[in-house]
Parts: C-alpha cells; structure tokens; sequence
C-alpha cells in the first residue's frame, strides 16, 4: 500500500503528467454528461423499454447506453473506428494511399483527413437506419419527416464531436482518446449489470453470496487470461554486425524482435461481429419474410450456431489480419539493411521464410484463444449468469478494456521513468500496445 500511495505522489509532482490525467478526466466527464441528452423531438418517458439485448446490447454496451437511450450522441465513435478501418485496408491494397502513408506527417494529415470525410458517410447512413428501425413511431413528438431530417443532422454532429474529443484527448491527455471514450462507455454499464446480478442471485435459489464470490473470482481469472495473450510475444533474437562509424564501434549486440501472439489484436472480432451484424440488420428491414428464417439463429448470441460461426470467423480474420498487417519480407529487409540477422539463419529470403513460419506457428494457438475469450459470454450466460453481467467475461469489450488499461499505464510509466522515478511495478515494465512494434507492422484503430 505504501508503494502505491508513493506512486500516486510522484504522478502529482510531475505537473505535465498531471495536467493530461486531469484534462482527459474533464473531457471523459463531458462525454458522459453528453450522454444523458436525448435526441430532440423524443418522448423520454416512451424509452422505457428500448433496452438493447443481443448484438444489438453490444452496440449499447460500446456507446455507454446512450444507443438505448437514444442519446445524441447514441451512435458513438463506432462509425469513426469503421471509417479508420477501412482507410486502413485501402493503404494496403490502393497504391496511392500505400504512398500516403510512405510521405511522412503530411500524409498522415492526408489520411486522416479522408478518414473524417469518409465518417461522415457512414454517420450519415447509420442514423437513417437507427432512427427507423430503433425509435418507436409513439416516442416522436414532432412530425416524422422533420424527426428524420433532424435526427440524421444531430446524430451525425453527435458522433463528429465525439470523434473530436477523441482526438482531443490524444493530443493534449494520456492514453488513446477513441479508446478511452470506448472503454469509459464499457465500464458505464458495469455497475448496473453487477447490480442486476446480484439482486437475481438474491432474489431466488442460486446461490446468494457464494456464487456472487464464485463469479468474481471468475472473472478475475478470465481477466489474468486476457492479459496473457495480449502480452504474450515470442522472441525472435537478432545480431547486429560489428561496424566501425568513425572513430567508434557501433552493432555488435543481440536485440530482439517481439512478434505478438495476438498481432491482430482486436480487430478479428470487429470484423467478425461486422458480418454477424448482417442477419439482424435483414431482418429488421425484411421483417414479414423474414419470420420463420434460419437467420433467427444468428440473432441470439447464446446459441450454438452463433457461437460456432462466430468463433470460425474470429480465426479466419486473425490470419488474414496478421497477414495484411505483418510484413515478414519487409522485415527480413530492414534487418539486412541496418546489418542484423538471425543467428543460424542466412539473410534475405531466408530470414523472411523464417519470420513467416514463426508467425504461422503462434497466429494458430493465438486465434483459438482470442475466439474461446470471444465466445466466453455466451458460456458465462448458459451456466446462470446475467447476460448484462456475462459481456464482461469476455468479447470485443474484454479485449478493449484490458487492451486501453495496459495502455495508458504504459504512458504514464514512461512520464514516471524519464523523470527518473520508479515505475509502476516492483519488478519489469509495464508493455502495452504502443510499445515499439515490429518492422513492418501496422498498429490498430484502437
């Protein structure tokens, strides 16, 4: 405990580190106040029963409620990680954007740039979709056509101010502005969901105190998991040639490359819930011809055709992420060009064949764990649990939560060291995300 409050003490002497912590807190603080402010034109008191359950709970989960509450804000930053998605995959297949990204903080400017315009379309769409299919026609107090109209503009600029308070928090806060607003929306529905847990434990034969305690220590466990594969890296060794530059004697020494068990991060199951969502998104459009269609099957998260096809798509995603993402030739390269090889392993294409094989050999155990984490909600909801309370044992927010924490500690340990205090742990360092990557590598929207 001591430790602790020590740590806590030299984060408040360094007056830059706690400037950022304080300026995200203000700005998480408004993001969740704007949450509360219900569309224009919306009865609030006809919202009783729009609680999102399914996928579509999901949705709700990552927007903090404010999709249940048809907040204006109700949309979240969901459209902006699908736009920088897609920006991402257009710098790797389109030659031009491959080139942006080649030309420095210029076409940084460029794509990001793109990636706001390219939100906007996607805002633009989703809200016509959202505020048909989600807002019952007795919650609307104006005229419909008005409603719409005014809705698509308000959803859209809802979404483009959280994006900015993102970008906000990036630029003058600690950690990663979109991931953060994500993960603060994440622990929004957790004290509600602990909440609804315990009082069906208490309120019937399952067991009271004893099974709340069990399902902690539970979810503790999934938790230390978690952190496992995110951290889990295999260690290539590379040794650096001996150079004379002048009068010194630079290389030398053996580094290594920290290829990650989980390259693909989270991404595999973003794209994986994208097409899962498709289903659902007919059947709400075609809902008379649709009725008695096996596509019902895919809308209960629970059953074991969703479960199946879900995890299946989380392990084909993660090789294709991994090798969209991973460049094994690209590295072999920059390793020859600075003088590093592989002990044992000639350098050029025979480095690159190594790389590739390393990375095929980890990609399969780390997809099989990322798609058993994904998949753990619906577990945790057969065996009693609630199914607010289950999304926490695993999934998209699971992964995002763990994922933003590593983070942004990580940040703030580095601010810890340069001013050379202790860092966070007794004994290591804290590794994130955003530590060095491999060569080649491309890091993830959030």
């Amino acid at each position: 405990m001591k430790k602790l409050f020590t740590t806590l003490s030299n984060i408040w002497k360094i007056q830059e580190l706690k400037e950022r912590i304080l300026f995200t807190l203000m700005i998480l603080v408004i993001y969740r106040v704007v949450c509360q402010v219900v569309l224009p034109g919306v009865d609030p008191a006809q919202l009783v029963d729009t609680q999102k359950t399914g996928i579509l709970g999901l949705l709700d989960m990552f927007a903090g409620g404010a999709f249940s509450k048809v907040s204006i804000v109700a949309l979240g930053v969901m459209p902006y990680i699908s736009a920088s998605i897609v920006v991402q995959l257009l710098g790797i297949a389109v030659p031009s954007f491959q080139k942006m990204q080649k030309e420095g903080e210029s076409g940084r400017k460029k794509l990001t740039q793109y990636t706001r315009y390219l939100t906007v379309f996607i805002t633009a769409i989703q809200a016509i979709g959202y505020v048909k299919t989600q807002i019952k026609p007795e919650a609307i107090l104006i005229d419909l056509t008005t409603f719409y109209v005014m809705s698509g503009f308000v959803l859209t600029a809802g979404t483009l101010f959280v994006m900015w308070l993102g970008e906000k928090i990036t630029d003058k806060g600690i950690g990663n502005g979109t991931s953060l607003i994500i993960m603060v929306g994440i622990i929004a529905r957790l004290p509600i969901a602990l909440q609804q847990e315990i009082s069906s434990k208490f309120s019937g034969n399952d067991g009271g105190l004893i099974m709340i305690v069990l399902e902690i220590v539970a979810l503790l466990a999934v938790v230390m998991f978690t952190i496992l594969i995110v951290q889990g890296v295999r260690k290539v060794p590379v040794q650096y040639a001996k150079r004379i530059v002048g009068n010194r004697q630079v290389g030398g020494v053996r580094q290594y490359i920290p290829l990650k068990v989980n390259a693909a991060g989270v991404m595999p199951i973003i794209f994986a819930q994208a097409l899962m969502f498709i289903p659902n998104a007919l059947i709400g459009f075609f809902p008379e011809r649709l009725t008695d269609s096996w596509l019902h099957q895919y809308t209960d998260i629970t059953s074991l055709t969703y479960s199946l096809t879900f995890a299946f798509l989380i392990i084909a995603f993660t090789f294709f992420y991994t090798a969209i993402t991973v460049n094994p030739t690209q590295m072999a390269d920059d390793m020859k060009k600075n003088g590093g090889f592989i002990p044992g392993i000639k350098p050029g294409l025979a480095t690159s064949s190594f790389i590739d094989d390393v990375i095929s050999k980890i990609t399969f155990p780390g997809s099989l764990f990322l798609a058993i984490i994904a998949i753990l909600p619906s577990f945790a909801v057969k065996l009693g649990i609630q199914q607010e309370f289950a999304q926490f044992f695993g999934g998209t927010s699971l992964l995002i939560l763990v994922g933003v924490v590593l983070d942004t500690l990580q940040q703030i340990e580095s601010y810890l060291l340069m001013r050379h205090y202790d860092g966070l742990m007794k004994t290591g360092r804290v590794t994130g995300r955003t530590g060095i990557p491999a060569a080649g590598t491309t890091s993830s929207p959030i």
